[in-house]
């Protein structure tokens, strides 16, 4: 089994996740907008909490999911465009648009990378190394692009341009986007790598790894 948070901090973080998420939704900017941010958080928590008898999660991709739910939630209740922290940034260092939703898509790739890398080397065959990390890096980004997908669909389903697609105007936002997401996974695994195989394979039993690919 891997190294997992321990129960009282575990319970502290689901406790986070869920006071933010609440939060989130009491009178959000736009309510539909909200939803759409945060339903990957609805779906997400429930589904850890489910499956944990059966697959429980690393320490280090449990903080980096609740950390990305609290950006989520934070994002989805001011809607991306119009977050207090992201006028500040713009304020602050004279930047021509809001930020925030950079923040957001680098954390597209930043906590998906260890939770791909995590699937990977609990369920098939593959060990740490160059393999690894090109399926990882392609993944994150493949996902980033279907998230792109997502806000296309959302736009032309309103029939004008929603607060979703959160472009403010870029005509290279979704570029912008996915190559952040790709930063983010990249940066990912070069920082997390070691410290995510130690709480991995520390009490890792030799039955959930059936042979070594590496590269």
């Amino acid at each position: 089994m891997p190294r997992g948070p321990g129960r009282v901090e575990g319970r502290a973080l689901v406790g986070v996740v869920l006071g933010v998420l609440v939060w989130s939704g009491i009178a959000p900017t736009v309510r539909g907008t909200w939803f759409l941010e945060v339903v990957w958080v609805l779906v997400g928590l429930p589904l850890v909490l489910i499956m944990w008898r059966w697959f429980p999660l690393t320490r280090l991709l449990c903080w980096l999911l609740a950390v990305h739910a609290v950006v989520l939630c934070y994002g989805g209740h001011y809607t991306y465009v119009e977050t207090p922290l992201g006028d500040w940034a713009q304020s602050t260092f004279g930047l021509e648009r809001n930020p925030y939703d950079r923040l957001g898509h680098f954390m597209q790739g930043l906590t998906p990378a260890v939770l791909a890398r995590e699937i990977l080397l609990r369920l098939s065959p593959l060990r740490p190394g160059g393999w690894l990390f090109t399926l990882v890096t392609s993944v994150c980004l493949a996902f980033s692009a279907f998230f792109e997908l997502l806000e296309w669909w959302a736009a032309l389903l309103a029939g004008r341009s929603v607060d979703f697609l959160a472009g403010q105007g870029d005509v290279w936002d979704t570029q912008w986007d996915m190559f952040l997401a790709l930063c983010g996974a990249v940066i990912s695994q070069l920082l997390f790598a070691h410290w995510h195989d130690r709480q991995l394979f520390a009490v890792d039993s030799p039955v959930q790894r059936p042979s070594t690919i590496q590269a």
